[in-house]
């Protein structure tokens, strides 16, 4: 092996475990099945057929390329068949997976000779065939977002298919998380409750990728019992892993060479081999970057397009060309976001490179799955930055493929999330004196609403009475509605809405002279309107992000939770959040260099939100100045850490040590939900300090840069030495041992 390909692995391959079809399945879906060269069943499509036909819902968790979307597709033709007044619905977190997965239907339907109307129901959907959806369509295809602002506010328009609904499918389940996970279980909801008033109980069908907890997710989110279908009866190819990491080019200050640099040179090789690839980089910018470096190989050659780029912003058009000429073989490699980690069809490609670690196992699995489908081998290269999580993946690959993948967490009892869906059922049904609303008692709820002057409240129900519309102002993206809308200036005379922000994180991402990242795309903020919740931005080129600092106040508000650890002690609460912008700085994208920073001109903004703590006594012999500094790259690192243990963003949690905390007198590190009213995060952080600080402590330890740098503690100013004040914190908060490697 070369110098930089630190660790390889082989994952064997598997064979297929197959069930013959049911005797039940309908002639005409046999005569599909075998149209498309299917004889029989693998065991989990068996499975979930069977669990259907005693009509339980249902979770199946199986790779990519394992055959998932026959689990649903199956009961629901068959439904169908049996009954034309049958009804479905089809729910995927992306207008794009729902264009593909429509096109696999009508193939599958078109191959039976039976006439089964599906459509998608969303933005692109033209005018004159909704009605025709609404009315007509057996199968109904659309995404959270949609189904939230578009359907159920609408419900009476659709009769047919609430009257009629026997199955709701949730594919993707995985990506239901955070925030938006919180909303669309409300959303599910609302929907369950409009399919009781019209009399259906449909049963749902939940897929997903591997995560931890599908079931304990699936069931949170419909608020549904649920079976789970966990072994894979499809077939393996074997899996050839290595892990490359960059070389050092500036050691004191521990830079590795850029990684997409890296990837350039490893897939040009893999082009000029003929190895179909897909390379995977974590924004746009990113894509057209190696999109760009890897056509120098084909300048020479007109109308070239055997190496393409893939992302959002494409035309759909475009990116459906792209994933039907990946079938055909005739793109050789494919530079990507994330958008083709999902379960869209490009067939079979004998090489992944991924550019970075993509933030959990989940994911990593899904982009390395899009190499060997079915029963090929596949190399997959994973190239590590010059950051802390990607450092430590390439360090401990057992970290990736040696462990269960993490768990997917919602909160749907955030208090604000609930009172906007609450509003939103006002408003598509009234409420009665007695009933609730899923698994809440809401009567006090609406009681408050009621005296708010949004809700009339009667002898027998509460009746929504105002002229708003609730859910056009609530995005399923969001806690809070507060939020800064984003318009693009580029063009003065076409200004365009590209985005939100809730109000909070717009302080540090949305300042003036901020770089704003839109599906990888750089905007520069040129001016925030802060009363009016309106920032206005260009479109730029440049090689550096933004970076702001908060000066935080913290009060806790309740102490809800507490536990000794050592000498320490861990308690968990809600915390109001005092936060003050003050400074920026602009950081190189590639090297993580401070290349300039200036003021940020803003109010301070308040946060009530979830937060977990941890105390300790001032180590004998600190001074302050010393235990600041310290606290500061200590707190670096943990946050680094945070997503190795809960399924989030770096972004959804924040790290604040103080060197004497007014709730608890001594030093203290808190960790808080980004988000008002928390979603849970740092509820489940109060039972794993031990490990997070242990963690974190054995990164920085074996960190191989001198005095700290962006991959342990932060970056560092020339000449300053925290590193080893930092290591010696860390080992004091873990019980003092000299060393925890």
């Amino acid at each position: 092996m070369g110098p930089n390909i630190l660790h390889y692995r082989t994952i064997e391959g598997k064979s297929a475990s197959y069930a013959s079809f049911p005797d039940s399945l309908h002639p005409s879906i046999r005569k599909a099945l075998n149209h498309k060269g299917i004889q029989q069943l693998y065991s989990h499509q068996r499975q979930a057929y069977d669990l259907s036909e005693k009509g339980a819902s249902f979770t199946a968790v199986t790779p990519t390329a394992s055959g998932k979307s026959l689990c649903y597709h199956l009961p629901v033709l068959q439904s169908v068949l049996n009954d034309d007044a049958a009804r479905a619905l089809y729910l995927f977190p992306t207008k794009a997976l729902s264009q593909d997965q429509l096109a696999d239907l009508h193939e599958l339907i078109e191959a039976s000779g039976e006439s089964i109307l599906s459509y998608t129901y969303d933005g692109d959907t033209a005018p004159g065939l909704r009605t025709k959806v609404r009315k007509s369509g057996h199968i109904v295809l659309t995404n959270p977002d949609m189904l939230h602002s578009g359907i159920l506010p609408h419900h009476t328009k659709w009769v047919s298919l609430f009257e009629n609904l026997k199955y709701i499918v949730l594919d993707e389940l995985h990506t239901y998380k955070g925030v938006f996970g919180s909303h669309v279980a409300h959303v599910l909801r609302r929907l369950k409750r409009i399919c009781n008033y019209y009399g259906s109980d449909p049963v749902f069908i939940c897929t997903s990728a591997t995560i931890a907890n599908p079931k304990e997710l699936a069931e949170s989110l419909t608020n549904t019992p649920m079976e789970l279908i966990s072994n894979n009866g499809a077939p393996s190819g074997v899996k050839h892993f290595l892990f490359y990491n960059p070389p050092v080019i500036h050691p004191t200050f521990g830079i590795r060479r850029s990684a997409v640099l890296e990837v350039r040179d490893i897939a040009s090789f893999l082009y000029r081999e003929g190895i179909q690839t897909i390379i995977f980089a974590k924004s746009r910018v990113r894509v057209e970057m190696l999109v760009t470096y890897m056509k120098e190989l084909t300048k020479k050659k007109l109308f070239d397009t055997t190496i393409m780029g893939y992302r959002g912003g494409y035309l759909p058009s475009e990116r459906r060309t792209i994933e039907r000429k990946l079938r055909e073989g005739k793109i050789r490699t494919v530079v990507s976001t994330n958008a083709l980690e999902l379960g869209i069809d490009i067939g079979q490609l004998q090489a992944c490179i991924m550019t970075g670690y993509p933030g959990n196992i989940a994911s990593a699995f899904q982009q390395a799955g899009r190499a060997g489908r079915r029963q090929d081998d596949a190399l997959i290269i994973y190239v590590a930055q010059s950051m802390a999580l990607d450092q430590y993946v390439v360090q401990n690959p057992d970290y990736l493929l040696g462990q269960t993948p993490e768990e997917a967490r919602i909160h749907p009892d955030n208090i604000l999330i609930l009172m906007d869906h609450l509003k939103c059922a006002s408003f598509e049904l009234p409420f009665t004196r007695t009933e609730s609303y899923g698994e809440f008692e809401v009567q006090e709820l609406l009681s408050f609403l009621a005296n708010e002057g949004i809700l009339l409240e009667t002898s027998e129900k509460w009746h929504w009475m105002t002229d708003r519309f609730p859910a056009s102002e609530i995005s399923l993206r969001s806690a809070s509605q507060e939020n800064v809308v984003i318009i693009d200036k580029t063009m003065p005379k076409e200004t365009t809405v590209i985005g939100e922000m809730d109000r909070y994180s717009a302080m540090t991402l949305l300042h003036e002279e901020a770089i704003y990242l839109h599906q990888g795309k750089q905007y520069q903020v040129e001016e925030l309107d802060w009363e009016e919740k309106k920032a206005y931005v260009t479109n730029v080129d440049v090689d550096y992000y933004t970076d702001a600092n908060l000066a935080v106040e913290l009060k806790v508000m309740s102490e809800d939770d507490s536990k000794s650890i050592g000498e320490a002690e861990a308690a968990y609460g809600d915390i109001a959040v005092l936060a003050i912008p003050t400074i920026f700085k602009k950081i190189r994208f590639d090297t993580h260099d401070n290349i300039g920073s200036g003021p940020i001109s803003l109010p301070a903004e308040e946060l009530h939100t979830s937060s977990t703590w941890y105390a300790f006594d001032v180590p004998a012999g600190w001074k302050e100045s010393e235990l600041t500094d310290a606290l500061t790259g200590a707190a670096y690192a943990i946050q680094s850490f945070i997503p190795l243990f809960i399924r989030c963003d770096r972004t959804d949690i924040h790290v604040v040590p103080q060197v004497k905390a007014i709730h608890t007198q001594k030093p203290t590190i808190f960790i808080y939900d980004s988000y008002p009213g928390g979603i849970g995060l740092s509820e489940k952080l109060f039972d794993r300090w031990e490990a997070l600080l242990k963690k974190a402590a054995e990164h920085v330890v074996r960190c191989p840069c001198e005095n700290g740098c962006p991959v342990c503690i932060g970056a560092q100013e020339a000449g300053v030495k925290m590193k080893g004040e930092v290591i010696a914190l860390l080992q004091q908060l873990n019980g003092g041992a000299a060393d925890v490697v």
